[in-house]
């Protein structure tokens, strides 16, 4: 099967030449051809009673990989089990028009950064508003920005619960079966509110304007801009509830930990072409997309994210101030069995969660399947055969 690592591995070299990247980019790069190599060093273990060996090379445990997603994500998951509540959920999606996406791909950590504000505060000050709730929510939000066809698209998907806490935090507040916010309401108070950090920020000066972007430096432009964004529709996306608390489980585990594109959708790599699956939801129909394997690499790191930057964040009462205070009234207003719950600070080791999760014993020797794989040597990183020079601080 092609993967990404295959890709960057016969081309990442000549691109990084081709290309001044930044250093995010670059390590993303560097981590995703080590991944799983000899570059990243291992160990080796041995069957205690049949003999039998194997080796195992370290994971690059990078956000972006394909390869390091799916244990990362079980064990967020894992954790937020503490959290759920025995009510409906709702899935919310705020998309930002194209018109800002040469500017977010430009500012990337300042757009997203007034992307999740935007986005929070319009949820939690209309669900506080008598007319629509009246309550205290909680969100879940999760930054995309990616479509099918690898091109860039920041939206951000919110998970909500259908209800929240009294102003007095003495009883929960049943949402209606539909979403208690009208869509056309969402729509025009995310827009005022992102439209109006996005000008605070650039009076602040916080924003940059390189290349086909340049003439919006000029105010009189910008200004115009943003007055065309004012008359336009902004598109926000409500689904219909979840019914159970599992199933809001099963449905982040797709969204949490995704990259930009899973390995399982490239179909092949030749002569310099990359093609991949992907879902035109215009007509809802699979189909196969084929670009130079450098265009390829382009939208690839368009979804890198800045440093540091936290992807999955929550607010209101799932906000991290309020988990042992607000929460824990809303499990016993909602009658939500303590039996969900986790020990938040208990922590699965890699073996115990692959065995609870896929049912697969990892220490039991794949040979005889009677003793038990112990570790014997460790391996040492050796020099990588696609190095990628990083300067550190």
């Amino acid at each position: 099967m092609i993967e990404v690592q295959n890709i960057f591995q016969q081309f990442g070299s000549r691109y990084r030449q081709n290309h001044k990247l930044p250093l995010n980019q670059l390590k993303a790069m560097s981590s995703i051809e080590a991944c799983r190599t000899s570059a990243l060093g291992g160990h080796v273990d041995k069957c205690d009673e049949c003999g039998h060996t194997r080796i195992s090379y370290n994971s690059c445990r990078n956000r972006h990989c394909p390869k390091c997603q799916s244990l990362a994500r079980e064990q967020w998951l894992e954790n937020r089990k503490a959290d759920l509540l025995s009510v409906a959920y709702f899935h919310v999606v705020f998309t930002l028009p194209s018109e800002l996406s040469a500017i977010a791909l430009r500012n990337q950590e300042v757009v997203y950064k007034i992307l999740f504000r935007a986005v929070s505060e319009t949820l939690l000050e209309l669900a506080l508003n008598p007319k629509y709730l009246g309550a205290q929510v909680g969100i879940t939000a999760l930054l995309h920005t990616w479509g099918q066809n690898l091109m860039f698209h920041p939206h951000i998907h919110c998970i909500v619960p259908s209800g929240g806490l009294s102003a007095s935090g003495v009883r929960w507040i049943n949402s209606k079966k539909k979403f208690f916010i009208p869509v056309r309401v969402l729509s025009k108070k995310f827009k005022g509110k992102f439209i109006a950090y996005l000008q605070n920020a650039y009076f602040s000066k916080e924003l940059k304007f390189m290349g086909e972007i340049e003439e919006l430096s000029k105010a009189d432009v910008f200004l115009y801009v943003m007055e065309g964004l004012r008359q336009k529709d902004w598109v926000v996306y409500c689904k219909a509830p979840f019914k159970t608390a599992e199933y809001v489980l099963q449905y982040l585990g797709r969204y949490t930990h995704r990259v930009a594109i899973s390995n399982n959708r490239i179909v092949s790599c030749e002569n310099g072409f990359v093609t991949y699956k992907w879902r035109d939801y215009r007509d809802n129909k699979d189909k196969l997309m084929t670009v130079p394997s450098e265009e390829f690499i382009r939208r690839f790191l368009m979804h890198i994210l800045p440093d540091k930057f936290v992807k999955i964040r929550h607010y209101g009462i799932l906000g991290n101030r309020n988990r042992k205070t607000k929460l824990k009234d809303c499990k016993r207003l909602t009658n939500t069995k303590t039996t969900m719950s986790l020990e938040r600070n208990k922590r699965l080791s890699v073996e115990e969660l692959i065995l609870k999760i896929w049912g697969k014993d990892i220490s039991k020797c794949p040979c005889c399947e009677i003793g038990i794989m112990k570790r014997t040597a460790s391996l040492r990183p050796t020099a990588c055969s696609h190095p990628v020079k990083i300067k550190t601080s």
